[in-house]
C-alpha cells in the first residue's frame, strides 16, 4: 500500500532535486519563454511533470544526454518515433546523402519504387500513399472511407487516440458519448458523424454496424493510448467478419502496434484490414507516415475520383513524400526494421516484463504488466483493463507523476503520458536491469522500506 502523503512528499522532493541538478536547462527554459508560447516549441514537451523542460544535447542508440551532461537510459524513444533507436546509422547516412541531392521537388525518386515494394511485401496490402504524419494519414483514410462508401459515420473506441483528427475526439462517460474537452476550438458536434463504443464489446459493435451507416471502423488492434488494452480472443476476427457483413471498411492504425513484429500486429496475429496506417517510426524518426489499402479499395477510390474532378481533395500536403522522407523510409524499412532487430527487441521486452513483475511482487504490489511486442505497460491495478473505462479507472496521476520524476532524476526515461516503455534494437540488458532497479528503489521509498 502506498500512502497519499508519501506520493506528495516524493513529488516535492524530486522536483527540488531536478531543479538543483539542471541549472543549464533552467537557464534555457527561461530564455525560451521569451518567445515560445508556454516556453516550448510544442506543448507535449511540458508533459514530463518536471519544474521546467529538460533540454536535450544529443540522443544516440537508446540513450539521451541533456544540456547539463546527464545521461539517460531512454525507454520513451520519442513516444515511438525513435522506436528503432535514435539516429539509426543507415537512416542517418541516407539523410546525409539525400540532403545534398534535393529536399522537395513534388516528383518521385527511385526510393519510391523500393519503398512501395517493401510496404506491400511486409504488410500484405498492394497499394500505398505517403503523408507527413499518422494524424494526416488517418484524416486521409477517414475522407476516403466516407467518400467511397457514401456514408458519413465512423466508429471508434472509448479511449482511442489517432492523432490530431477531430473526428476521433469522442469518449464515453457513463455509457454516453461525450466530446473530449481537450479538443481546442471545436465548433461542431462530431458525435453527429462519429460513434464511440467500448473496446471488446462485441454486442455494441454489432449493434452499431447493423444500422448500415458506418463508413469505417478506425482502431488500433490493441489500444495503446489509454494504457494498454488487449483484444479478447477472437474479438478482432469477429470485427473483421462484421465489417465485411455490413459493408464497413476496417482500418487498423498500427503506429504503435508496429512494436508487435516486422509486419505489425496484422501480420503477426491478423486479421487483415481493408486499410492500414503507420506513422512515427517508419522513417526512423523523420516526419513521415503511410497508409495502405486493398485492391478493392483502390478500385473504389478511382471510381470516386472519376465521378468528381481533379484538383484539391483535402488530402495530402506539398511536402508529403518528399525525397528526404522517402530516403529515410527506404533505409529504415530495408536496413533497420529487420527480423533480427525484432528478435532482439521482443526477447528483451519479455525480460523487462518479467523483471517488473518481480519488482512489484517484492514490494507487495499486485500491479499488472502487459506488453505488445517491444511495447510494455505497467498498470497500478491487479487486473488488465478490457476497455477504455477500465483503463482510465486504473490510472493514478499523482503516483505516476512521482514515479516518472524519480526515474528521470536517476537517469531513466519512460513515456510521460502513462507507464509505457519501449525496447529498441539498441537497448541493452544492462539498461533493462537498471530500469527495474531504479523502479525498485522508488517503490521501496514510497512504501517506507528504503534502506
Amino acid at each position: 500500500m502506498i500512502a497519499d502523503q508519501a506520493i506528495v512528499a516524493m513529488i516535492a522532493d524530486e522536483r527540488q532535486r531536478f531543479a538543483a541538478a539542471n541549472p543549464r536547462s533552467a537557464e534555457l527554459a527561461q530564455a525560451a519563454a521569451r518567445h515560445w508560447h508556454r516556453g516550448v516549441p510544442f506543448h507535449w514537451m511540458l508533459d514530463w511533470g518536471t519544474p521546467f523542460p529538460l533540454f536535450v544535447e544529443r540522443a544516440q542508440r537508446a540513450e539521451l544526454w541533456d544540456m547539463d551532461g546527464h545521461r539517460y537510459d531512454d525507454f520513451c524513444l520519442g513516444d515511438t518515433g525513435a522506436m528503432f533507436g535514435h539516429s539509426p546509422a543507415p537512416v542517418a547516412r541516407a539523410l546525409a546523402d539525400q540532403a545534398q541531392r534535393g529536399l522537395a521537388c513534388m516528383l518521385p525518386t527511385e526510393d519510391a519504387v523500393v519503398v512501395a515494394d517493401e510496404l506491400a511485401s511486409r504488410f500484405g496490402l498492394p497499394y500505398w500513399q505517403v503523408t507527413s504524419s499518422a494524424s494526416e494519414a488517418n484524416r486521409a483514410v477517414i475522407r476516403w472511407c466516407r467518400g467511397i462508401t457514401g456514408r458519413s459515420r465512423i466508429l471508434v473506441f472509448n479511449g482511442c487516440y489517432h492523432g490530431a483528427v477531430d473526428d476521433v475526439f469522442v469518449d464515453l462517460a457513463g455509457g454516453l458519448p461525450e466530446l473530449r474537452r481537450s479538443l481546442v476550438g471545436q465548433v461542431y458536434d462530431v458525435r453527429q458523424h462519429t460513434a464511440v463504443i467500448e473496446f471488446n464489446d462485441l454486442a455494441a459493435l454489432e449493434a452499431e454496424l447493423a444500422r448500415g451507416d458506418v463508413a469505417a471502423i478506425l482502431t488500433e488492434p490493441a489500444l495503446t493510448n489509454v494504457g494498454m488494452v488487449l483484444p479478447d480472443p477472437g474479438y478482432l476476427e469477429a470485427m473483421r467478419y462484421l465489417a465485411t457483413r455490413h459493408d464497413t471498411l476496417l482500418v487498423f492504425d498500427e503506429t504503435h502496434t508496429i512494436s508487435t513484429g516486422p509486419g505489425g500486429w496484422t501480420r503477426a496475429h491478423g486479421p487483415q484490414p481493408d486499410l492500414f496506417v503507420l506513422g512515427k517510426p517508419v522513417a526512423g524518426g523523420m516526419p513521415c507516415a503511410v497508409y495502405g489499402f486493398s485492391a478493392q479499395v483502390a478500385t473504389r477510390m478511382e471510381r470516386l475520383r472519376d465521378e468528381g474532378e481533379t484538383g484539391h481533395s483535402g488530402i495530402g500536403t506539398t511536402l508529403s513524400a518528399n525525397p528526404l522522407a522517402m530516403a529515410a523510409m527506404r533505409a529504415c524499412l530495408t536496413e533497420v526494421m529487420t527480423v533480427e532487430a525484432y528478435d532482439h527487441m521482443l526477447g528483451l521486452a519479455v525480460q523487462l516484463a518479467r523483471q517488473l513483475r518481480e519488482v512489484f511482487a517484492a514490494n507487495g504490489l499486485d500491479w499488472h504488466v502487459t506488453h505488445v511486442g517491444a511495447r510494455g505497460e505497467f498498470i497500478c491495478a491487479p487486473t488488465p483493463p478490457r476497455n477504455g473505462t477500465e483503463a482510465r479507472a486504473a490510472m493514478h496521476g499523482p503516483l505516476e507523476h512521482a514515479l516518472h520524476l524519480f526515474l528521470i532524476n536517476r537517469g531513466v526515461l519512460i513515456a510521460p503520458f502513462h507507464n509505457m516503455t519501449l525496447v529498441s534494437p539498441q537497448t541493452t540488458l544492462q539498461q533493462v536491469e537498471r530500469l527495474a532497479g531504479v523502479l525498485d528503489d522508488c517503490l521501496k521509498t514510497l512504501t517506507g522500506h528504503a534502506r
